[in-house]
Protein backbone atom coordinates (compact mmCIF):
# COMPACT_ATOMS: atom_id res chain seq x y z
CA UNK A 1 0.00 0.00 0.00
CA UNK A 2 1.36 3.68 -0.67
CA UNK A 3 1.99 5.58 1.75
CA UNK A 4 -0.22 8.85 1.30
CA UNK A 5 1.23 11.65 0.49
CA UNK A 6 2.61 14.27 3.28
CA UNK A 7 1.92 17.78 2.61
CA UNK A 8 4.58 19.85 3.10
CA UNK A 9 3.65 23.04 5.59
CA UNK A 10 6.04 25.71 6.17
CA UNK A 11 6.84 29.22 7.89
CA UNK A 12 6.94 30.49 11.49
CA UNK A 13 4.13 31.48 14.43
CA UNK A 14 5.17 33.31 17.42
CA UNK A 15 5.59 31.15 20.63
CA UNK A 16 2.44 30.40 22.19
CA UNK A 17 0.48 30.66 18.46
CA UNK A 18 0.85 27.18 17.58
CA UNK A 19 -2.81 26.24 17.40
CA UNK A 20 -2.89 28.81 14.60
CA UNK A 21 -0.53 26.82 12.87
CA UNK A 22 -2.65 23.24 13.35
CA UNK A 23 -5.74 25.21 12.24
CA UNK A 24 -3.93 25.94 8.93
CA UNK A 25 -2.85 22.67 8.62
CA UNK A 26 -6.34 21.56 8.58
CA UNK A 27 -7.10 23.45 5.69
CA UNK A 28 -4.16 22.17 3.66
CA UNK A 29 -5.23 18.24 4.72
CA UNK A 30 -9.25 19.47 3.65
CA UNK A 31 -7.85 20.87 0.57
CA UNK A 32 -6.25 17.95 -0.43
CA UNK A 33 -2.84 19.20 -0.16
CA UNK A 34 -3.89 21.96 -2.75
CA UNK A 35 -1.84 25.14 -1.87
CA UNK A 36 -2.09 28.43 0.77
CA UNK A 37 -0.86 30.88 2.30
CA UNK A 38 -1.70 32.82 5.94
CA UNK A 39 -0.18 36.06 7.65
CA UNK A 40 -1.07 37.64 10.79
CA UNK A 41 0.71 41.42 11.48
CA UNK A 42 0.07 42.63 14.87
CA UNK A 43 0.67 46.28 15.58
CA UNK A 44 3.03 46.30 12.23
CA UNK A 45 4.97 42.90 13.54
CA UNK A 46 4.63 39.68 11.44
CA UNK A 47 4.11 37.09 14.62
CA UNK A 48 2.54 34.42 12.05
CA UNK A 49 3.94 33.80 8.04
CA UNK A 50 3.20 30.10 6.90
CA UNK A 51 2.94 28.41 3.84
CA UNK A 52 1.98 25.03 2.43
CA UNK A 53 0.72 22.52 0.39
CA UNK A 54 1.36 22.40 -3.23
CA UNK A 55 1.56 25.27 -5.66
CA UNK A 56 1.14 22.83 -9.25
CA UNK A 57 -1.74 20.82 -10.75
CA UNK A 58 -0.88 17.68 -10.29
CA UNK A 59 0.88 18.15 -6.45
CA UNK A 60 4.76 17.98 -7.16
CA UNK A 61 6.27 21.28 -6.79
CA UNK A 62 5.69 22.13 -2.89
CA UNK A 63 4.65 25.54 -1.90
CA UNK A 64 7.16 28.31 -2.07
CA UNK A 65 7.77 31.56 0.54
CA UNK A 66 7.38 33.42 -2.57
CA UNK A 67 4.88 31.32 -4.12
CA UNK A 68 1.56 33.47 -5.62
CA UNK A 69 -1.70 32.58 -6.23
CA UNK A 70 -4.42 35.11 -7.42
CA UNK A 71 -6.74 36.77 -4.77
CA UNK A 72 -9.77 37.81 -7.16
CA UNK A 73 -11.84 40.93 -5.38
CA UNK A 74 -9.08 40.72 -2.20
CA UNK A 75 -7.80 43.03 -4.07
CA UNK A 76 -10.14 45.79 -4.18
CA UNK A 77 -8.49 46.14 -0.06
CA UNK A 78 -5.22 46.58 -1.83
CA UNK A 79 -6.87 49.75 -4.00
CA UNK A 80 -8.39 51.09 -1.04
CA UNK A 81 -5.11 50.96 0.85
CA UNK A 82 -3.32 52.77 -2.30
CA UNK A 83 -6.36 55.41 -2.63
CA UNK A 84 -5.76 55.89 1.40
CA UNK A 85 -2.02 56.24 1.20
CA UNK A 86 -2.71 58.72 -1.23
CA UNK A 87 -5.18 60.81 0.58
CA UNK A 88 -2.58 60.73 3.51
CA UNK A 89 0.60 62.46 0.92
CA UNK A 90 -2.43 65.03 0.32
CA UNK A 91 -2.98 63.78 -3.93
CA UNK A 92 -6.35 63.10 -3.19
CA UNK A 93 -9.03 63.46 -0.85
CA UNK A 94 -12.00 61.74 0.30
CA UNK A 95 -14.54 64.26 -0.08
CA UNK A 96 -13.56 66.05 -3.38
CA UNK A 97 -15.32 64.65 -6.61
CA UNK A 98 -13.61 62.45 -8.66
CA UNK A 99 -13.91 64.94 -11.65
CA UNK A 100 -11.27 67.38 -9.97
CA UNK A 101 -8.59 64.47 -10.70
CA UNK A 102 -10.10 62.87 -13.79
CA UNK A 103 -11.95 65.46 -15.79
CA UNK A 104 -13.48 63.13 -18.63
CA UNK A 105 -15.11 61.26 -15.58
CA UNK A 106 -17.79 64.26 -15.11
CA UNK A 107 -19.77 63.15 -18.10
CA UNK A 108 -23.18 61.66 -18.32
CA UNK A 109 -24.45 62.97 -14.96
CA UNK A 110 -21.41 61.24 -12.85
CA UNK A 111 -19.59 65.63 -11.94
CA UNK A 112 -20.73 65.35 -8.28
CA UNK A 113 -19.48 61.85 -7.41
CA UNK A 114 -17.16 62.40 -4.59
CA UNK A 115 -14.29 59.77 -3.84
CA UNK A 116 -16.42 58.35 -0.81
CA UNK A 117 -19.53 57.48 -3.14
CA UNK A 118 -17.31 55.73 -5.71
CA UNK A 119 -15.20 54.18 -3.18
CA UNK A 120 -18.58 52.79 -1.25
CA UNK A 121 -20.05 51.38 -4.37
CA UNK A 122 -22.62 53.71 -4.81
CA UNK A 123 -21.09 55.06 -8.03
CA UNK A 124 -23.98 52.92 -10.09
CA UNK A 125 -21.20 51.98 -12.44
CA UNK A 126 -21.36 48.23 -11.70
CA UNK A 127 -21.42 46.84 -15.33
CA UNK A 128 -21.96 48.40 -18.79
CA UNK A 129 -24.90 47.97 -20.59
CA UNK A 130 -24.05 48.11 -24.13
CA UNK A 131 -21.85 44.54 -25.44
CA UNK A 132 -18.38 45.00 -25.89
CA UNK A 133 -15.60 42.39 -26.97
CA UNK A 134 -14.81 41.20 -23.51
CA UNK A 135 -10.81 41.05 -24.29
CA UNK A 136 -11.60 45.42 -23.67
CA UNK A 137 -10.94 44.29 -19.65
CA UNK A 138 -7.18 44.11 -21.11
CA UNK A 139 -6.99 47.57 -22.13
CA UNK A 140 -6.79 50.05 -19.74
CA UNK A 141 -7.31 53.03 -21.64
CA UNK A 142 -10.31 52.06 -23.52
CA UNK A 143 -11.97 50.72 -20.21
CA UNK A 144 -11.66 53.71 -18.51
CA UNK A 145 -12.46 55.87 -21.36
CA UNK A 146 -15.87 54.02 -21.44
CA UNK A 147 -16.62 54.61 -17.74
CA UNK A 148 -15.86 58.11 -18.33
CA UNK A 149 -18.85 58.43 -21.01
CA UNK A 150 -20.95 55.76 -19.23
CA UNK A 151 -24.14 56.94 -17.52
CA UNK A 152 -24.47 55.42 -13.97
CA UNK A 153 -27.00 52.70 -13.84
CA UNK A 154 -28.71 54.74 -10.46
CA UNK A 155 -28.61 58.24 -8.79
CA UNK A 156 -25.02 58.35 -7.42
CA UNK A 157 -25.21 58.33 -3.57
CA UNK A 158 -29.00 56.65 -3.42
CA UNK A 159 -27.84 52.82 -3.81
CA UNK A 160 -24.85 50.46 -3.41
CA UNK A 161 -24.43 47.94 -6.17
CA UNK A 162 -21.19 45.80 -6.34
CA UNK A 163 -18.81 46.86 -8.58
CA UNK A 164 -16.72 43.68 -8.95
CA UNK A 165 -14.78 44.74 -12.29
CA UNK A 166 -15.09 48.63 -12.89
CA UNK A 167 -14.17 49.39 -8.92
CA UNK A 168 -10.20 48.81 -9.86
CA UNK A 169 -10.34 50.80 -13.23
CA UNK A 170 -12.50 53.45 -10.96
CA UNK A 171 -9.97 53.47 -8.09
CA UNK A 172 -7.16 52.81 -9.99
CA UNK A 173 -7.43 55.42 -12.37
CA UNK A 174 -7.17 58.39 -9.42
CA UNK A 175 -4.22 56.40 -8.47
CA UNK A 176 -2.72 56.73 -12.01
CA UNK A 177 -3.85 60.34 -12.25
CA UNK A 178 -1.89 61.57 -9.29
CA UNK A 179 0.76 59.25 -9.15
CA UNK A 180 1.93 58.84 -12.55
CA UNK A 181 2.27 55.58 -13.11
CA UNK A 182 -0.06 52.49 -13.38
CA UNK A 183 -1.43 49.88 -10.23
CA UNK A 184 1.12 47.84 -11.43
CA UNK A 185 3.93 50.21 -10.85
CA UNK A 186 2.77 51.75 -8.06
CA UNK A 187 3.12 48.23 -6.25
CA UNK A 188 6.11 47.18 -7.62
CA UNK A 189 7.52 50.47 -6.35
CA UNK A 190 5.94 49.35 -2.92
CA UNK A 191 8.06 48.48 -0.16
CA UNK A 192 6.00 45.74 1.54
CA UNK A 193 8.69 44.81 4.28
CA UNK A 194 9.41 40.91 5.06
CA UNK A 195 9.40 39.67 1.43
CA UNK A 196 5.78 40.30 0.65
CA UNK A 197 4.62 40.13 -3.03
CA UNK A 198 1.21 41.71 -4.31
CA UNK A 199 1.48 41.81 -8.24
CA UNK A 200 -0.72 43.30 -10.62
CA UNK A 201 0.23 42.23 -13.91
CA UNK A 202 2.47 39.36 -13.68
CA UNK A 203 5.87 39.34 -15.55
CA UNK A 204 6.92 35.93 -17.53
CA UNK A 205 9.80 35.53 -15.30
CA UNK A 206 7.01 35.60 -12.52
CA UNK A 207 4.26 33.00 -13.80
CA UNK A 208 6.21 30.09 -12.92
CA UNK A 209 5.42 31.50 -9.23
CA UNK A 210 1.90 31.75 -9.25
CA UNK A 211 -0.49 28.55 -8.61
CA UNK A 212 -2.61 26.52 -10.20
CA UNK A 213 -6.14 27.52 -9.21
CA UNK A 214 -8.51 24.92 -8.62
CA UNK A 215 -12.17 25.77 -9.64
CA UNK A 216 -14.92 25.56 -7.48
CA UNK A 217 -17.54 22.65 -8.51
CA UNK A 218 -20.54 24.74 -8.54
CA UNK A 219 -21.04 28.42 -8.94
CA UNK A 220 -21.50 31.44 -6.53
CA UNK A 221 -24.54 32.08 -5.60
CA UNK A 222 -25.86 35.40 -6.46
CA UNK A 223 -29.24 35.21 -5.43
CA UNK A 224 -32.09 36.48 -7.40
CA UNK A 225 -30.79 37.68 -10.46
CA UNK A 226 -32.04 41.25 -11.29
CA UNK A 227 -30.55 43.60 -14.20
CA UNK A 228 -27.53 44.77 -11.68
CA UNK A 229 -26.76 41.27 -11.13
CA UNK A 230 -26.89 40.57 -14.91
CA UNK A 231 -24.28 43.47 -15.66
CA UNK A 232 -21.96 42.58 -13.47
CA UNK A 233 -21.55 39.28 -13.56
CA UNK A 234 -23.60 37.24 -16.18
CA UNK A 235 -23.64 39.11 -19.56
CA UNK A 236 -20.67 38.25 -21.67
CA UNK A 237 -18.71 40.87 -21.83
CA UNK A 238 -18.92 40.89 -17.97
CA UNK A 239 -15.60 39.99 -17.42
CA UNK A 240 -12.73 39.27 -19.33
CA UNK A 241 -12.77 36.56 -22.24
CA UNK A 242 -11.35 35.09 -24.82
CA UNK A 243 -7.99 35.61 -24.14
CA UNK A 244 -4.99 33.56 -23.02
CA UNK A 245 -4.15 32.81 -19.25
CA UNK A 246 -0.84 34.41 -19.64
CA UNK A 247 -2.68 37.04 -21.35
CA UNK A 248 -4.82 37.90 -18.52
CA UNK A 249 -2.61 37.78 -15.56
CA UNK A 250 -0.02 40.03 -17.57
CA UNK A 251 -2.87 42.45 -17.63
CA UNK A 252 -3.33 45.08 -15.29
CA UNK A 253 -7.13 44.10 -13.63
CA UNK A 254 -6.56 45.30 -9.92
CA UNK A 255 -10.40 44.37 -8.93
CA UNK A 256 -9.72 40.72 -9.80
CA UNK A 257 -6.38 39.89 -11.28
CA UNK A 258 -3.94 40.21 -8.28
CA UNK A 259 -1.63 37.70 -7.45
CA UNK A 260 -0.06 37.99 -3.84
CA UNK A 261 0.60 36.08 -0.77
CA UNK A 262 -0.66 36.20 2.66
CA UNK A 263 2.55 38.48 3.84
CA UNK A 264 1.99 40.58 1.10
CA UNK A 265 -1.27 41.36 1.85
CA UNK A 266 -0.99 41.47 5.55
CA UNK A 267 2.23 43.81 5.10
CA UNK A 268 0.25 46.23 3.15
CA UNK A 269 -2.14 46.39 5.26
CA UNK A 270 -0.35 46.98 8.07
CA UNK A 271 0.02 50.48 8.37
CA UNK A 272 -3.16 50.74 9.25
CA UNK A 273 -2.94 48.95 12.44
CA UNK A 274 0.31 50.38 13.91
CA UNK A 275 0.97 52.95 16.35
CA UNK A 276 0.68 56.35 16.02
CA UNK A 277 4.36 57.79 15.61
CA UNK A 278 5.92 54.28 14.29
CA UNK A 279 7.37 54.51 10.99
CA UNK A 280 5.07 53.54 8.39
CA UNK A 281 1.85 54.21 10.12
CA UNK A 282 -1.37 55.63 8.21
CA UNK A 283 -2.19 58.68 9.39
CA UNK A 284 -4.45 58.87 12.35
CA UNK A 285 -7.37 61.09 10.37
CA UNK A 286 -6.58 58.81 7.25
CA UNK A 287 -7.32 55.71 9.26
CA UNK A 288 -11.00 57.37 10.34
CA UNK A 289 -12.20 58.35 7.00
CA UNK A 290 -10.98 55.20 5.30
CA UNK A 291 -13.03 53.39 8.04
CA UNK A 292 -16.08 55.52 8.43
CA UNK A 293 -19.14 54.13 7.42
CA UNK A 294 -20.74 55.06 4.20
CA UNK A 295 -23.88 53.02 3.73
CA UNK A 296 -25.52 50.39 4.78
CA UNK A 297 -28.26 48.74 2.76
CA UNK A 298 -29.19 45.54 0.93
CA UNK A 299 -26.91 45.60 -1.89
CA UNK A 300 -28.23 45.88 -5.18
CA UNK A 301 -25.84 43.26 -7.13
CA UNK A 302 -24.70 40.49 -4.19
CA UNK A 303 -27.35 38.94 -1.92
CA UNK A 304 -26.32 40.51 0.99
CA UNK A 305 -26.82 43.90 3.34
CA UNK A 306 -23.09 45.33 3.48
CA UNK A 307 -21.72 48.10 5.16
CA UNK A 308 -19.28 50.30 3.06
CA UNK A 309 -16.32 52.01 4.08
CA UNK A 310 -13.71 53.98 1.58
CA UNK A 311 -13.36 50.90 -0.13
CA UNK A 312 -13.55 47.79 2.15
CA UNK A 313 -16.00 46.20 3.85
CA UNK A 314 -17.43 46.81 8.09
CA UNK A 315 -17.74 43.54 9.83
CA UNK A 316 -21.75 44.13 10.10
CA UNK A 317 -21.99 40.37 9.07
CA UNK A 318 -19.67 39.01 11.53
CA UNK A 319 -17.34 36.95 9.10
CA UNK A 320 -13.89 39.28 9.52
CA UNK A 321 -13.87 37.90 13.53
CA UNK A 322 -15.45 39.61 16.40
CA UNK A 323 -15.15 42.84 16.33
CA UNK A 324 -17.62 45.36 15.02
CA UNK A 325 -15.29 47.88 13.42
CA UNK A 326 -13.13 45.46 11.60
CA UNK A 327 -12.73 46.57 7.42
CA UNK A 328 -12.61 43.03 5.48
CA UNK A 329 -12.60 42.14 1.67
CA UNK A 330 -12.96 38.79 0.58
CA UNK A 331 -12.04 37.49 -2.95
CA UNK A 332 -14.19 34.84 -4.87
CA UNK A 333 -12.90 31.44 -4.20
CA UNK A 334 -11.97 31.91 -0.41
CA UNK A 335 -9.00 34.80 -0.02
CA UNK A 336 -9.42 37.66 2.37
CA UNK A 337 -7.93 40.10 4.08
CA UNK A 338 -8.99 41.94 7.72
CA UNK A 339 -7.91 44.74 9.85
CA UNK A 340 -8.93 45.24 13.44
CA UNK A 341 -8.21 48.71 14.90
CA UNK A 342 -9.10 47.02 18.46
CA UNK A 343 -6.80 44.28 18.27
CA UNK A 344 -4.06 45.88 16.19
CA UNK A 345 -4.42 42.75 13.72
CA UNK A 346 -4.46 42.06 10.06
CA UNK A 347 -5.40 39.04 8.91
CA UNK A 348 -4.73 37.68 5.30
CA UNK A 349 -5.44 34.57 3.60
CA UNK A 350 -4.85 33.09 0.49
CA UNK A 351 -5.93 29.54 -0.77
CA UNK A 352 -5.00 28.09 -4.61
CA UNK A 353 -8.09 25.46 -4.27
CA UNK A 354 -10.97 27.56 -4.65
CA UNK A 355 -14.16 27.04 -3.06
CA UNK A 356 -17.96 29.00 -4.28
CA UNK A 357 -17.29 31.29 -1.38
CA UNK A 358 -18.29 34.87 -2.13
CA UNK A 359 -17.70 36.27 1.38
CA UNK A 360 -17.39 33.91 4.94
CA UNK A 361 -15.57 31.13 3.22
CA UNK A 362 -15.46 27.95 5.96
CA UNK A 363 -11.41 28.09 5.68
CA UNK A 364 -10.91 31.52 6.27
CA UNK A 365 -13.87 31.42 9.20
CA UNK A 366 -12.06 28.49 10.99
CA UNK A 367 -8.37 30.19 10.76
CA UNK A 368 -9.74 33.67 11.84
CA UNK A 369 -11.56 31.80 14.75
CA UNK A 370 -8.30 30.23 16.02
CA UNK A 371 -5.96 33.05 15.18
CA UNK A 372 -8.79 35.54 17.83
CA UNK A 373 -8.64 32.70 20.06
CA UNK A 374 -4.91 32.01 20.33
CA UNK A 375 -4.51 36.06 21.00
Amino acid sequence: MTAPQLIPLEGHCHSGLQTIRSAFAQTLTTDGGRGASLAVVRKGELIVDLWGGFQDKVARQPWQSDSLSCVYSTGKAVMAMLVAEAVAEGLLDYREKVAAYWPEFSQAGKAEIDLFTLLSHQGGLCGFVDEFDPARWLDWSATVAALATMEPLWPPGTANGYHPQTFGYLAGELVRRVRGKSVGQVLRDHDLNQGGDIICGLRDEEMSRSAYMMKPSTPPVLGEINEFTRLAFLTRWASPAGVAREQWAAAEIPASNMHANGRGLAMMLAPLVMEAGDAGALDRSVRGDMFAEQCCRDDLVLPFTLSWAAGMMRNNNGVYGPNPQTLGHSGFGGSCVLVDPEMGLVIAYVPSKMSPALIGDDRAILLIEAIYESL
